[in-house]
């Protein structure tokens, strides 16, 4: 997709977030809270499709260290369930 204005992104953008389990417990290990997470989503600075059919890999960071954070819209409950969040290593 490429970097876009914000106006441009999927409707379920501004859908309330869901936290999976793998998120939650993942959260510890990568040391950083729901409100980090929240943060860097609102952070986003790009979104594309996921390698996954479904999901979708949001580009942001925290600390100025780059994240990607794996999200799959759930249509039907109008929500985004968070699936994870990593720091991007680089190359």
């Amino acid at each position: 997709m490429g970097t876009r204005g914000r106006s441009d992104w999927p409707k379920w953008w501004d859908w309330e977030l869901e936290l999976s389990s793998h998120v939650l417990k993942r959260r510890v290990d990568r040391r950083f809270t729901e409100l980090d997470l929240r943060s860097m989503m609102t952070a986003a600075t790009d979104l594309r499709p996921d390698a996954e059919p479904g999901r979708w890999v949001v580009e942001t960071a925290r600390e100025a260290v780059p994240w990607e954070v794996i999200v799959e819209p759930d249509e039907g409950a109008h929500l985004i369930v968070v699936i994870t969040a990593y720091p991007v290593s680089a190359p």
